[in-house]
């Protein structure tokens, strides 16, 4: 992987972060309105200056959250997200909460399964009931706390509520649980999908190699050579041009008459890689047809094109098939010249005729038409 998709990667994951602690800070601000509803109403056993302290400090928790998140500093830990370290803050603050309330308290005990969804999704299924066991433990220590004062209102409503509590968060554990389970399945299924993803796309790339190449030589073929000249033809600028060569292995008949079909084949092979050591990477060489080759030069002018040609000529007269004695070997050449806005198939019928030339010259030669072509 790239450093900057890893960097792109680590933005976006920032970025939904934050949205996450966002939507956890909007409802810290719910939590603290019921808070002062609760203050107003009398329900609030603390006095106002308590209850502005406990404002105080809760919004001082997030800020701090907000600094470690904006800095950047949760992405070195193992969980980036900080969902169970936040999850645990609110918990221990709606039990303080709890603990300045009076007949209201049971009413604000939905608040707890409120501050846990934040981990159903994200959480381990150990971790939620972990952070599920704080808040029913706290919330029991909370009403131990005040049995062994003697400040308990209500026993048995007390009693009622744990046990509501406790029912409910054994269901969220569960529910946590098979969310967990879900998302691992659908997990499983998804890189059985990418790894079939990637076998399909190296099928199609096995595909178009084999619809565009030539399976002897290995070069491209005709029709995928078309399309490449006429895709190289079109996006060609004023002022450049592309070289186009037919070329044709002399006395090919000969050699397969002579030697058999199979030495005519490593012939056919032995130019293919004789041309691949002559061109440049740009350079596009297909098989045209039987022992007809084309080759496409761009950004090439005449005497380029010339030496380009003479070049693969020449090596190819010197070269020796693999278990072949052939003598002899020898190409003939038809050049031309493309400009933009030029007819591909009459470039193509222009280098034919100067192939044609050079065949009646007395081969093992190039040939060219240029005119026309502003050569």
């Amino acid at each position: 992987m790239s450093t900057s998709s890893h960097r792109g990667k680590r933005r976006a994951l920032q970025s939904l972060l934050m949205k996450r602690f966002y939507m956890a800070a909007a409802t810290y601000g719910l939590g603290l309105l019921l808070n002062w509803v609760a203050v107003f109403s009398d329900l609030y056993q603390a006095s106002v200056a308590g209850a502005l302290l406990t404002t105080g400090l809760v919004v001082l928790s997030q800020l701090t959250f907000f600094l470690i998140f904006r800095s950047g500093r949760n992405l070195r830990l193992r969980d980036p997200s900080l969902t169970e370290p936040q999850v645990l803050v609110a918990l221990a603050w709606h039990t303080w909460f709890l603990s300045q309330m009076s007949i209201g308290r049971g009413t604000l005990l939905v608040l707890y399964v409120l501050i846990l969804l934040f981990g159903v999704f994200q959480l381990q299924p150990k971790v939620f009931v972990r952070c599920a066991a704080a808040a029913f433990f706290g919330f029991a220590g909370l009403n131990l706390w005040e049995a062994w004062r003697m400040t308990l209102d209500d026993p048995g409503l007390a009693v009622l509520q744990l046990s509501v509590l406790f029912v409910v968060l054994v269901w969220l554990s569960l529910f946590a649980s098979y969310v967990h389970a879900l998302r691992q399945r659908m997990r499983q299924r998804r890189f059985a999908l990418q790894a079939h993803q990637d076998t399909l796309r190296g099928m199609m790339r096995q595909l178009e190699d084999l619809v565009a190449t030539d399976e002897l030589t290995g070069l491209f073929n005709r029709r995928h050579f078309l399309r490449l000249a006429a895709r190289e033809l079109g996006q060609l600028a004023p002022g450049r041009q592309l070289g186009l060569a037919l070329i044709d292995l002399d006395y090919f008949k000969r050699i397969n008459d002579v030697h058999g079909h199979a030495a005519g084949d490593r012939v056919l092979q032995t130019f293919a890689a004789v041309a691949r050591a002559c061109l440049r990477d740009g350079d596009v060489l297909a098989r045209y047809g039987g022992e007809e080759f084309v080759l496409l030069l761009p950004n090439t002018d005449a005497d380029q094109c010339t030496a380009c040609c003479e070049r693969l000529r020449e090596a190819f007269s010197q070269a020796e098939p693999v278990g072949v004695q052939v003598d002899n070997l020898s190409l003939s050449v038809g050049m031309t010249l493309l400009n933009c806005g030029d007819d591909l198939d009459e470039a193509l019928q222009r280098a034919d005729q100067a192939l044609y030339r050079a065949k009646r010259g007395g081969r093992n030669r190039c040939d060219a038409t240029w005119e026309g072509v502003d050569a």
